[in-house]
């Protein structure tokens, strides 16, 4: 008999990010993954003499932004590469792997994303008032993901 634990859902909490251009354990950490979406686009086909509704037919997918946000990292090999990306115009695309990881640190379900590029990097306000932790917000767009 299956165990228990696997009749329910996994929590959200306990996962890692992988860019392949970083060897860095620490650029895995993040404290949020957000745009694992993807949904389709559809046109509408209207058929002569039918007036009570409208074919929707399925045209592409469209894949949402992924958005990542951490604790700045200082040394980091990922904010090298967004560096590179806004600074010199030098955009190589990496594939990353979202692994969503169960209690004992086994990989539960991976996101595959391929050829992840820059697109937006937003450092949180600084203020002598407030005492917070510096956030640094990725924003990256990509081709497609697959769900392992």
């Amino acid at each position: 008999m299956a165990g228990a634990a696997e009749y329910y859902p996994p929590w959200g909490f306990y996962y890692k990010v992988e860019f392949g251009i970083s060897d860095n354990s620490n650029d895995a950490r993040f404290q949020s993954v957000s745009g694992l979406s993807v949904e389709y686009e559809y046109e509408n086909f209207r058929e002569g003499g039918e007036n009570r509704f409208e074919h929707k037919l399925p045209v592409r997918t469209r894949y949402a932004d992924m958005v990542l946000k951490r604790g700045m990292l200082v040394g980091s090999e990922v904010i090298n590469w967004f560096t590179k990306a806004f600074r010199d115009r030098d955009f190589k695309p990496t594939d990353i792997n979202v692994i969503l990881m169960n209690e004992k640190g086994e990989p539960l379900r991976t996101w595959k994303i391929t050829q992840a590029i820059p697109k937006k990097w937003q450092i949180s306000d600084l203020s002598s008032i407030e005492n917070a932790v510096v956030i640094e917000t990725m924003e990256l767009t990509y081709r497609y993901f697959t769900v392992q």
